[in-house]
């Protein structure tokens, strides 16, 4: 693999700024434009929700178009159109009244259709009280099968893309049934795992990121992915960077969650003192795990960008001992995690404006 041009912090971020978040709002002005239009008005409105709500999910994962080189630009339209897959469903499951695993499985089909391949269906929502989406999820599922099916190094990273994909997808069913349930479930999916240094609930929240699959694509669009850079892919996110990703995102929404009934992994922590202990060494393997990445001084940068990301949100100052949290972990992830906090509190301030339509 050809070593990243982006050797420091401050450049990374402007061509982020510049280049690549400019392109991720016309994908989003585009997909807004065709959430608008969907019949069904339960459909519609989860859609629209989960693009105004979360575009920083496809702001941040865009990040790895640097990694692709001349074709950046496609890069970014799937990952785009990957995460846009992921945060519709995530809704349509946390807000209906199902609690159906098999609605659940079928939904997120799509996102397993989108990574082989295999010819997209209408049966996404056979078992979901609303159907009639217009064909915005198919053509979403199908845009993710045009560029994949670009690349001429997609049949070495299949099987690596179905493994990360097929843990969101349990955990997206096992965390959205009968809240009795879910627990018990979660726990069985960890016990058959190969990892009993992390807790059921810190396992359940690495196999909620979609990181890994946005670093392999970006790579294969860049030319040069061979089965040993996979394998250290593989087990450079997996379990521990996108462990931190997923336990940051739960961390600031630990409020919302609560009030909406919905399952938090950092609630079960017993103690504040024992999440910061976790979070710092969820911090520290990440730091050990990339070591064989090529370009590790990217990967270095995305972990310590997801702390500043995530903590430059407003909503961790009102997380119990949410501003000490803050404090250490911006301490552990180290200058370039408290220059991208900066960078991203100024951003928001005056350049994220709202998606909208033309």
């Amino acid at each position: 693999m050809k070593s990243s041009m982006y050797q420091t912090a401050p450049r990374l971020v402007k061509t982020v700024f510049k280049d690549i978040l400019p392109v991720v709002r016309q994908e989003l002005i585009y997909w807004r434009a065709k959430a608008s239009a969907i019949p069904n008005q339960e459909l519609r409105e989860q859609a629209l929700a989960s693009i105004d709500a979360k575009s920083f999910h496809c702001q941040g994962g865009s990040v790895y178009g640097v990694l692709s080189g001349a074709r950046w630009k496609e890069a970014v339209t799937f990952i785009v159109a990957y995460q846009t897959i992921s945060d519709y469903l995530d809704n349509l499951c946390d807000r209906s009244g199902s609690f159906n695993a098999n609605d659940f499985r079928a939904l997120h089909q799509a996102m397993r259709d989108a990574v082989t391949l295999s010819e997209s269906t209408n049966s996404y929502y056979q078992f979901h009280e609303f159907k009639d989406d217009g064909g915005y999820l198919t053509e979403l599922v199908e845009v993710c099968q045009a560029h994949l099916a670009m690349l001429s190094q997609y049949s070495v990273m299949k099987k690596y893309l179905i493994e990360l994909v097929d843990l969101y997808i349990d955990l997206q069913v096992h965390k959205h049934v009968e809240q009795s349930q879910r627990v018990g479930r979660l726990k069985k999916m960890h016990e058959q795992s190969n990892y009993a240094t992390l807790s059921w609930y810190e396992y359940s929240a690495a196999t909620g990121s979609t990181l890994g699959i946005f670093c392999m694509v970006s790579y294969a669009f860049h030319g040069k992915l061979e089965e040993q850079e996979l394998q250290y892919i593989y087990h450079g996110y997996f379990p521990y960077l996108q462990g931190l990703h997923i336990l940051l995102d739960y961390l600031i929404d630990q409020n919302e969650d609560r009030q909406e009934g919905d399952l938090n992994f950092c609630a079960y922590y017993p103690s504040v003192d024992k999440l910061e202990q976790r979070f710092l060494y969820f911090i520290e393997q990440t730091r050990n795990t990339i070591k064989k990445l090529c370009d590790q001084k990217f990967h270095r940068f995305i972990y310590q960008g997801l702390i500043g990301l995530y903590l430059a949100d407003p909503k961790i100052d009102q997380v119990w001992d949410g501003k000490r949290v803050k404090r250490r972990l911006l301490r552990a992830g180290g200058m370039r995690s408290i220059f991208f906090y900066y960078s991203i509190k100024w951003y928001k301030r005056f350049k994220n404006k709202p998606i909208m339509e033309h």
